[in-house]
């Protein structure tokens, strides 16, 4: 009787050369199985499967388990985990969770051949400290096993750095705050900002109702923020500067914030609205104030 042999399925796509590459990325961009990082995206999967080629992983498996997050590319949990149990210097990995409330910690542990013991852990007091424990999402629905794949990316990345190439995994790169881009664009210098006349005399026409201008027909007027600041932003800031400026009934009345309002409930902007209506309340006070002040005095007769 013939034993049976072990297989070992290959991959049918396998890009040797750039173009190679390039056609597998433009038709693989053009397919629905594709996860949404990477659907219409050829460049983004020419680097995703250049990475995976470097880490040992096929072009699909690069694909479907390198996700970019906040603009960084990371790996999957369980692909980490395999990735390092595929190596041939690795002996063994075990992994467990003990304890009770903030003391209860997730441990992994990775022998590497010729190496001491590598552990990794990660605690519900741990978590707190991150400001990860509660947090809405898989944090709140499966707690343990986000401190798993926590405890794993730390020893896996530990034990094989020259595996991973310095890729850490997805779980943690999601709970890694965006940071907010803050520099000046490559093809265009930011516009010199409004003077103080022009923004209000704008926040008094959005005020009125009127439909917004284009830049070509405001000019100079047209305050940088449109151009790259969300509108809803600017009509708020606009308005509170209006209000701020607001020093007669004639002017309050003017005004008609109905619309405004309406828009920030609708996208759920609360502080924008506070911040609105408060300027608001603070005009009505200096107004009441100003009309206190002129009212006349009334006659008194002097005792003769």
């Amino acid at each position: 009787m013939n034993a049976l042999a072990p297989t070992r399925h290959t991959g049918v796509l396998q890009p040797s050369t750039f173009a190679e590459l390039m056609q597998f990325a433009k038709t693989a961009a053009a397919s629905d199985l594709m996860p949404k990082d990477y659907k219409g995206k050829p460049e983004n999967i020419m680097i995703a499967v250049q990475m995976g080629s470097e880490i040992g992983l096929s072009p699909m498996q690069a694909i479907q388990n390198i996700a970019v997050i906040n603009g960084r590319p990371s790996v999957w949990g369980d692909a980490l985990l395999a990735l390092v149990r595929s190596d041939p210097r690795c002996v063994d990995v075990k992994e467990w969770i003990e304890g009770e409330g903030d003391a209860r910690t997730a441990h992994c542990v990775i022998k590497r051949k010729g190496a001491s013991d590598v552990a990794g852990r990660f605690s519900v007091a741990d978590a707190k400290r991150a400001g990860l424990w509660g947090k809405q999402g898989p944090w709140q629905q499966y707690p343990d096993r986000m401190q798993q794949l926590r405890a794993r990316g730390f020893s896996c990345r530990d034990a094989f750095p020259d595996r991973l190439k310095g890729l850490i995994s997805a779980e943690e790169a999601r709970d890694i705050p965006a940071e907010p881009f803050s520099g000046t664009t490559i093809d265009a210098a930011p516009d010199p900002a409004p003077d103080r006349a022009s923004q209000l005399a704008r926040a008094e026409r959005i005020m009125e109702g009127q439909p917004l201008e284009t830049a070509a027909a405001i000019g100079d007027d047209m305050p940088n923020a449109l151009s790259g600041r969300d509108e809803l932003l600017v009509r708020a800031d606009q308005a509170i500067a209006y209000y701020e400026k607001c020093s007669t009934q004639e002017a309050y009345s003017k005004a008609s914030p109905k619309t405004l309002l309406s828009d920030l409930d609708r996208a759920d902007r609360p502080t924008l609205k506070e911040r609105l209506v408060a300027a608001m309340m603070r005009a009505k006070d200096r107004i009441a104030e100003a009309d206190m002040g002129n009212a006349a005095e009334p006659e008194v007769e002097l005792p003769e």
